[in-house]
């Protein structure tokens, strides 16, 4: 019974919760560049706590894939999430800037409209109880069977799809459980390609995988960021040494960015981060 009254606080608390604002400019039907420019961003979940995010001021030319690097806490996620509108930027004295996708302020932008545009692969991601299939598709009869196929292949999938009976129409149980975590990450890439979105956000996609799954999404990941802007997070380095541009966070401050090897030049904190994964790589 108490923990009933805890659930009903939490549902009605919800339920009390103001109506998001959605409604505001639609983009184009066509597709977008994805130009996008974080112009002196300073953010706080809340002002006791402080800010997370330091003015930030960075650009991503259209098709650009740019690599976000940084320990835990130095505002990765939080980037995204302003990118998302999962947090709102404000006018506050300390809690100031603005983000803008081809020159317009995301702000403006009406919301369903602009996060139908973002296509994101976490690290954690569900799968339900179906088909391969119906699982990139999410279920959307609006989707050509020819697409979802396109999509799977295109992801890398063609080994989960040809070891099963049934190809796309095999079975996938509750959460994935009969499939590894590599397969499943795989699906999740081809769910993404299958919608095809103008901006892609990969979150810690290769976390938690063997060596062989790692290789399969990284193909997977050249194709998702092929002609797309794309956003890559990442806390293992070796996925993102083809980035056109990495980022490095440290503290809620944009410290160094670059490609991989004019930071490592710079022997500053990618170079140390870049030596702390190499020396557990070898002790392991």
């Amino acid at each position: 019974f108490q923990a009933s009254l805890a659930s009903a606080e939490r549902i009605f608390t919800l339920f009390d919760a103001p109506e998001e604002i959605i409604a505001g400019e639609k983009l184009p039907d066509t597709r977008i560049m994805g130009h996008l420019k974080f112009n002196h961003v300073s953010f706080a979940y809340n002002r006791e706590a402080g800010e997370v995010l330091k003015d930030i001021s960075f650009e991503i030319q259209p098709g650009q894939s740019v690599a976000i690097v940084g320990s835990t806490g130095s505002g990765k996620s939080t980037i995204v999430n302003l990118l998302q509108r999962f947090y709102e930027l404000n006018t506050d004295a300390d809690v100031a800037g603005s983000i803008t996708l081809d020159g317009k302020d995301i702000r403006s932008l009406d919301k369903y409209d602009l996060r139908r545009r973002i296509g994101v692969v976490q690290q954690d991601f569900f799968l339900f109880k179906g088909s391969i299939g119906s699982n990139i598709s999410l279920g959307d009869p609006t989707l050509p069977p020819e697409i979802v196929r396109k999509a799977a292949l295109n992801a890398r999938c063609e080994e989960i799809i040809t070891s099963r009976p049934g190809g796309l129409n095999a079975e996938v149980q509750e959460r994935g459980s009969n499939l590894s975590t590599g397969e499943k990450q795989l699906i999740n890439f081809a769910r993404i390609l299958a919608f095809n979105p103008d901006i892609l956000i990969l979150d810690e996609a290769t976390a938690h995988i063997d060596s062989h799954s790692e290789a399969l999404i990284q193909q997977a990941t050249r194709e998702a960021t092929k002609g797309r802007t794309s956003i890559i997070i990442a806390h293992r380095l070796s996925t993102i040494l083809e980035c056109d541009r990495i980022l490095v966070m440290d503290q809620g401050q944009l410290v160094e960015q670059g490609r991989h090897q004019e930071l490592l030049q710079l022997q500053g904190q990618y170079q140390k981060l870049y030596a702390l994964q190499l020396s557990k790589q070898t002790t392991h």
